[in-house]
């Protein structure tokens, strides 16, 4: 049973604070909440005001937004040991466009906005960890940008690949080719291409 793990998901999560010292750890590690979620459950939906960030100790999590035509335009995934938030709405405290839904059971531990500016304020390394979670932030948002600019269907898909091959057998073709920008039927004969090769 996922609870029983509890402690040592929560351990696992501190472990990552390299850098910050024991007292750092000891003031947030009281205000740490953890989840269990179902597949299809939300972390978050549009409009909502994100409260806590989120990190995944079990699961897969998909990013996504409904369009002007009603479709939804999957724009990430957040799996194991990854954050998962949308980091501009949640530092402004405004409310989000995105619908971030699990897409298996997961384990979500939550770190309140009010404990991430306190560490801000309080300590050193506070503010440490917040500028390394902005620069993970807008790298994968401009190599999502750049993959559109630069390069064609195929070589965003080998690219997914490369860089996620963990991800191939749990995410969707549906949800992959909404990630990529191609239509499904694209994407199959893409892959189908691939193999013949």
């Amino acid at each position: 049973m996922m609870k029983k793990n509890y402690e040592s998901y929560l351990n696992s999560y501190l472990k990552n604070l390299s850098h910050s010292t024991p007292r750092e750890i000891d003031a947030i590690r009281p205000d740490l909440t953890i989840k269990e979620y179902r597949k299809r459950d939300f972390f978050l939906k549009r409009g909502d005001v994100q409260k806590e960030m989120g990190f995944i100790s079990v699961g897969l999590v998909r990013r996504y937004y409904i369009n002007e035509k009603g479709n939804q335009i999957t724009t990430g995934f957040a799996k194991e040991n990854e954050y998962l938030t949308d980091y501009p709405a949640f530092i402004k405290q405004r409310p989000t466009k995105y619908f971030l839904q699990c897409i298996e059971p997961s384990v979500i531990i939550g770190v309140p906005y009010s404990i991430i500016q306190l560490s801000y304020e309080k300590f050193t390394n506070g503010q440490l960890y917040g500028r390394l979670m902005a620069e993970q932030t807008l790298t994968i948002l401009n190599d999502r940008i750049e993959g559109f600019l630069f390069n064609t269907a195929e070589e965003r898909y080998l690219k997914f690949v490369k860089e996620h091959p963990e991800l191939m057998n749990r995410v969707s073709l549906t949800h992959l080719s909404s990630f990529l920008g191609i239509e499904r039927q694209s994407l199959s004969r893409i892959r189908k291409r691939i193999t013949k090769k």
